[in-house]
């Protein structure tokens, strides 16, 4: 039973990573530090040849299966609330539950607004004789705003990052009266290396959002931020950058336009702020995006850099949602008022916020439903007219027979909707042989239906030789690079294990290098740190998966990747 236990999780993993990894197609890293194993293209691919005609390679029939058609929504996907942890326990049965973002639930330096309601839960306030208190739930903005939107799970309050968030909500005729504008201090910024900064004021006399989106556009700033559906620092420069192109209509002909040519420039996007700081640290970005709490906390960043803040202020306002009764209403109210008291304003200083307080929002609120439909330009633009070509190869070895196996289907079946149609996919399984599922192919019906025959037919056995099926899924992106030169090429592996055989990293290092071909890679109860040598060699990320939110994780990779 307990075998079962770990290769049910594993199987998640497995999954996860493939979708995960789709999604995510966010370069980790800038060209993360090549290596002395780098070698030439021409030598790149006579290695590549001869590594190839090592393995022992088949290709398995084609077989297609019944796909379903209905759109994705969003809601179904999402995990149970209770993956998302109660920060702050209500301590009475007359309460109010609120949603709060990361960076002031969570702990250390980021758990502010914690302290302040654990305070407010032993201060014995009462509301029509009734004692009250508050439950805090530790939610990323962008993920509490799917789960209010979609009404799967609508809690009584809502503090995000900053008002976007709330706009958004507002446009799906969800009520959100705003109860407070403010209950902490912060801003989000550009940070930027010194030299770098001192180089782009000299040339054109500032650094803003309008000066920064002239130099990425014409390729003299190497510049990251993060996913505009996740992050709330991400779609505050999303906006912002839109209106440099066109402050009158941010979705208009010039305004897109500006905004291909400048993405066309941007080396790296991050799914969440952890992997901009990570990026960051590599010394391959003249600059990211980053709130000004985390920058002046981040003790490696303050030396040598420069915080340029942009957009509107990340004030965490206070949203009370739905038709709620009085009682309810006036508890959030009270704490609101709560939160403002000096005391409280001044540990929050000691956390790094109210910083900067002169700074004013250079962008007006944004009504959301513009907001969601820059997102959809977003995804639809920030590959330019580059199509992704993705070879998923997924670990098949005996440890994922079963359960694991089952579930493995089960989330990639289910995450296969969001891949799109514009971008040619393969699938590659491996044990001790690799088998080439399915060739790449443009993900139409046709192509579909066979992914999803494939993933039907899979069958667990022999060991792992993980490199092998890399080496065939490298095969297959090259030769399909040579027909279609402007596809951009991802891999995404799926492994439970360690490798037992076949080649070694080692083998094929200095090819991943050469080809640049960003590995992606997400392990359960895996040797993460073996994966993560993988995914470190070009602009990649490794996901150390959980079982629980498989589904939901997936959906957000392609959604954003693919």
């Amino acid at each position: 039973m307990a075998g079962k236990g770990k290769a049910f999780v594993v199987l998640v993993s497995i999954a996860v990573i493939v979708f995960l990894l789709v999604y995510l197609g966010i370069s980790l890293t800038s060209n993360l530090g090549k290596t002395q194993t780098q070698v030439t293209s021409e030598d790149a691919a006579k290695k590549l040849d001869k590594l190839y005609k090592d393995v022992s390679v088949t290709t398995t029939e084609q077989i297609k299966g019944q796909i379903d058609l209905d759109p994705v929504e969003i809601g179904d996907s999402l995990p149970d609330i209770s993956k998302f942890p109660v920060s702050v326990t209500n301590t009475t049965d007359s309460f109010v539950e609120i949603f709060s973002s990361t960076e002031k639930s969570g702990t250390g330096v980021d758990g502010w607004l914690n302290e302040v309601a654990t305070d407010f839960n032993k201060s014995n306030i009462s509301i029509n004789g009734k004692p009250v208190s508050v439950m805090i739930r530790n939610i990323a903005s962008g993920t509490a705003t799917e789960y209010i939107r979609s009404g799967k799970y609508v809690p009584d309050g809502f503090t995000p990052s900053n008002e976007l968030w709330g706009e958004m909500v507002k446009s799906d005729g969800i009520a959100a009266q705003l109860v407070s504008k403010r209950l902490v201090g912060n801003v989000t910024g550009i940070v930027t290396t010194k030299k770098k900064y001192d180089e782009l004021v000299s040339k054109y006399g500032a650094l803003n959002i309008k000066t920064v989106t002239d130099a990425i556009a014409d390729n003299e700033l190497a510049m990251g931020y993060t996913d505009p559906f996740a992050s709330s620092t991400g779609l505050n420069f999303l906006v912002t950058a839109l209106r440099t192109f066109d402050s009158t209509d941010l979705l208009g002909e010039k305004a897109v336009q500006g905004f291909e040519k400048f993405q066309a420039n941007v080396p790296f996007i991050a799914s969440t702020t952890l992997q901009m700081r990570d990026a960051a640290k590599t010394g391959m970005l003249d600059a990211f995006v980053l709130e000004y709490q985390t920058f002046v906390n981040a003790t490696d960043f303050k030396a040598g850099y420069v915080f340029t803040p942009f957009g509107v202020r990340h004030d965490s306002p206070l949203y009370a949602l739905g038709d709620l009764p009085n009682d309810k209403l006036e508890i959030i109210q009270k704490f609101a008022d709560f939160v403002e008291q000096e005391k409280y304003q001044r540990i929050a200083e000691e956390k790094g916020f109210n910083g900067l307080q002169d700074y004013q929002s250079e962008l007006e609120v944004v009504d959301g439903s513009l907001l969601s439909a820059a997102q959809k330009l977003w995804k639809e633009k920030k590959d330019g007219s580059k199509p992704i070509a993705a070879v998923f190869v997924a670990d098949v070895s005996g440890s994922m027979g079963g359960e694991p196996l089952n579930r493995l289907k089960e989330s990639l079946l289910k995450g296969q909707k969001y891949l799109g149609r514009d971008n040619s996919i393969g699938f590659v399984s491996y044990s001790s042989d690799v088998a080439i599922n399915l060739p790449i192919g443009k993900y139409d019906t046709n192509q579909q239906s066979m992914f999803v025959g494939a993933i039907n037919s899979l069958q667990a056995s022999g060991g792992t030789a993980t490199f092998d099926g890399i080496v065939v899924a490298m095969k297959m992106l090259q030769d399909e690079v040579a027909l279609h030169p402007e596809v951009k090429p991802l891999i995404f592996v799926l492994s439970d294990g360690e490798t037992n055989e076949g080649h070694s990293l080692k083998d094929i290092r200095g090819l991943i290098e050469t080809f640049n071909i960003p590995v992606y890679t997400i392990g359960y109860n895996a040797n993460i740190k073996a994966l993560q040598s993988i995914s470190s060699i070009n602009e990649a990320a490794s996901i150390n998966a959980d079982t629980e939110d498989v589904v939901y994780k997936i959906g957000n990779l392609l959604n954003v990747q693919m």
